[in-house]
């Protein structure tokens, strides 16, 4: 037998809130942090914080950022999301102090399970270190470490873990030196 998406279930995880919060979440987060027009930054950290994101001083958040549960979120101090990012947290991200997300960044913590016929989610935190760069276009998987000063190039996608002070691209992104300051 293959796969049957009739037998899928939505709530085969936990979302962390009710369905009231997520309702109220998805308005705000349409309003104020997706709309590529509302540029107030610290309203945006205040926003996320009082739906439970735990957000450091000095965060620089750019229009058109999409985060799908803040109550999921720990974000270090002078760390900079850039314009589009998505953070499609299914379970949790943290992000160290002075980190980058580049423009159109995404950190995707779930996936489907493609070995279960009824194709249920497959959920683990990401975890990106201090000074670490996450470039334009670039792709976080379920359950990456990016450590401390690692960098992910321009479109890449990293599918295992970064090393501390190691520059990585390609898809599936691979080792190509060592960062240097």
């Amino acid at each position: 037998m293959g796969v049957a998406l009739k037998t899928f279930k939505t709530n085969n995880y936990d979302k962390g809130k009710g369905k009231l919060t997520q309702f109220i979440w998805i308005f705000f987060n349409a309003l104020f942090l997706k709309n590529s027009w509302f540029i107030f930054m610290s309203f945006k950290v205040l926003l996320l914080r009082s739906f439970g994101a735990k957000i450091g001083q000095g965060v620089v958040i750019k229009p058109n950022v999409n985060i799908k549960f803040p109550w999921k979120l720990v974000v270090g101090n002078d760390v900079w999301i850039g314009e589009g990012v998505w953070i499609d947290n299914l379970d949790k991200v943290t992000i160290g102090n002075d980190a980058c997300l580049s423009q159109g960044a995404l950190l995707l913590t779930g996936n489907h399970d493609y070995r279960s016929t009824s194709f249920d989610y497959r959920n683990e935190p990401i975890c990106i270190g201090n000074g670490v760069w996450i470039g334009a276009k670039s792709v976080v998987c379920p359950g990456v470490v990016c450590e401390d000063e690692s960098i992910l190039t321009v479109g890449s996608v990293a599918t295992k873990d970064l090393k501390s002070f190691g520059i990585y691209q390609g898809n599936p992104a691979t080792f190509i030196r060592e960062r240097k300051y």
